[in-house]
């Protein structure tokens, strides 16, 4: 899948104009993120967390997205036996949070400062996977596209999270 615009037309591919956007010998187009972030970081911070009490896992991190896991069990159920929606929101805004957490300049760190959800097919059981690309990485604010699918490729939720860029404190 290519890489979304954001607002201004670039990509992660033109870099978004960060002066350190990475290349590799293996990766020669430019990353959306900043920094060395592993799935493995993410996965620690994620410790003793409400993503740990479901069973949220990072399982890449690629040029331009994040993806990750979460379980459609017991932990996720609602009381009909299907995924519940703030399930779903949960892995949404922690995808995308993460993900703008890892474009950011150092002292500065993103929140939330709105989410929406549309749940548009039901998951019973397995797992979805959700992955986070951004629409528009701005100054001050970003938006992230989460889309959360069955083991099928079926589109179980599609999510859009707006975040705030802030300086960070402490």
């Amino acid at each position: 899948m290519s890489s979304l615009p954001c607002a201004c037309g670039r990509t992660a591919a033109d870099g978004l104009g960060y002066p350190d956007a990475v290349t590799t010998p293996e990766s020669p187009t430019p990353r959306l993120f900043r920094g060395t972030a592993t799935v493995d970081d993410l996965n620690a911070m994620s410790r003793d967390t409400a993503m740990a009490s479901l069973g949220i896992v990072f399982t890449e991190i690629g040029p331009d997205f994040v993806r990750g896991t979460m379980p459609v069990d017991a932990r996720t159920h609602q009381p009909y036996g299907l995924l519940h929606g703030g399930a779903s929101v949960l892995l949404a805004e922690t995808l995308g949070s993460s993900a703008g957490n890892l474009c950011v300049a150092p002292g500065e760190r993103c929140v939330g400062i709105e989410i929406n959800a549309n749940h548009v097919a039901a998951a019973r059981d397995g797992q979805v996977t959700g992955t986070a690309r951004q629409l528009h990485i701005g100054r001050r604010t970003q938006v992230w596209e989460i889309r959360i699918e069955d083991a099928h490729g079926q589109l179980v939720c599609i999510s859009r999270l707006t975040l705030a860029v802030i300086a960070q404190r402490g």
